[in-house]
């Protein structure tokens, strides 16, 4: 099986190290425009091979979109990162176009592939690529919420001084850090509702970390994070790849669903062999569905800017 990665940047060569390592794929190719980038980025990580024990072949390649032909999956990280005090949703102007360019090129070579959408700000760009290409909703994926859902875990984790693995919780909504919703009324430690453990206001204030989990990130390392988003890529790849129908919460093409239409957004979704296998419908009290609501509005906002571009 093979994933093609557009953009050899930090989230993208963590991802293509990520797969390579639990051996996810059998070929991975790294596809930057930055001469010799990926092709550096590529022989970085097969040379952990003999170390680390994996077979997965790693290539990288200088805009040359032909060696990502018969991609089952391909990964869109290119784009600018945030900076510090910059917002995703500034970066629309300068992604979208960089986004498009690449979904029309990668299908050329891979028309039967699986688009998972990294760049931000990812609900609109999820959006963009979807209405780009024509592509079964299906088909087209925006990682966002796989990677909400685990900085709330660790938050949870910590709050509870207990392993995160044991922690079962989700975010829904945009992904944005005044549009997700970190599902509190929901999270569990092992079966058990994390209310039993924690109290209101130590929720709420795990709630407001993890909705800016991200902006915390950029402002102490002066750019986006990378490890727990190239993670995030591959373990929803991971469930593509390997057919493994797990519930993660990600950006997709909703009709109805949530009572929303015409909008890429985070919810909850089976994911498999054929990307987005099913919407699940969880049952949000008034409160969840009022910010729901409210986020989609956002998120819908956000599109509004991409009408010249889809002309």
């Amino acid at each position: 099986m093979k994933v093609t990665i557009v953009g050899a940047g930090n989230v993208g060569a963590t991802c293509a190290d990520v797969i390579s390592y639990r051996g996810i794929a059998s070929e991975v190719v790294l596809l930057d425009i930055k001469e010799g980038f990926a092709e550096g980025k590529a022989l970085d990580i097969m040379q952990c091979a003999t170390n680390t024990g994996f077979n997965t072949k790693v290539s990288g390649v200088t805009n040359d979109y032909s060696k990502t032909a018969g991609s089952d999956v391909v990964v869109i990280t290119s784009g600018i990162p945030r900076k510090p005090g910059m917002t995703r949703e500034e970066l629309i102007g300068i992604n979208a176009g960089i986004v498009k360019t690449v979904a029309e090129n990668v299908l050329k070579h891979s028309p039967d592939t699986i688009i998972v959408v990294v760049s931000n700000p990812m609900d609109t760009m999820t959006y963009l690529a979807l209405k780009a290409t024509g592509l079964p909703k299906n088909r087209i994926i925006g990682m966002g919420g796989a990677l909400d859902s685990s900085r709330f875990r660790t938050y949870l984790s910590l709050a509870l001084d207990k392993p995160a693995n044991d922690i079962s919780a989700m975010v829904i909504g945009g992904h944005g850090d005044t549009t997700m919703i970190p599902l509190t009324r929901l999270a569990s430690y092992n079966g058990i509702p994390v209310t039993e453990f924690l109290s209101e206001e130590a929720l709420q204030k795990v709630a407001a970390d993890t909705m800016v989990g991200g902006a915390t990130l950029t402002g102490l390392l002066g750019t986006s994070a990378w490890y727990a988003p190239g993670a995030s890529v591959a373990y929803l790849v991971d469930s593509i790849l390997n057919d493994q129908k797990k519930m993660i919460a990600c950006s997709v093409f909703v009709e109805g669903e949530y009572g929303q239409n015409d909008i890429c957004i985070g919810v909850p979704c089976i994911i498999g062999k054929n990307g987005v296998e099913e919407i699940l419908d969880i049952k949000l009290n008034d409160q969840e569905k009022a910010l729901f609501a409210k986020s989609a509005d956002a998120v819908r906002g956000m599109n509004d800017a991409l009408k010249s571009i889809l002309v």
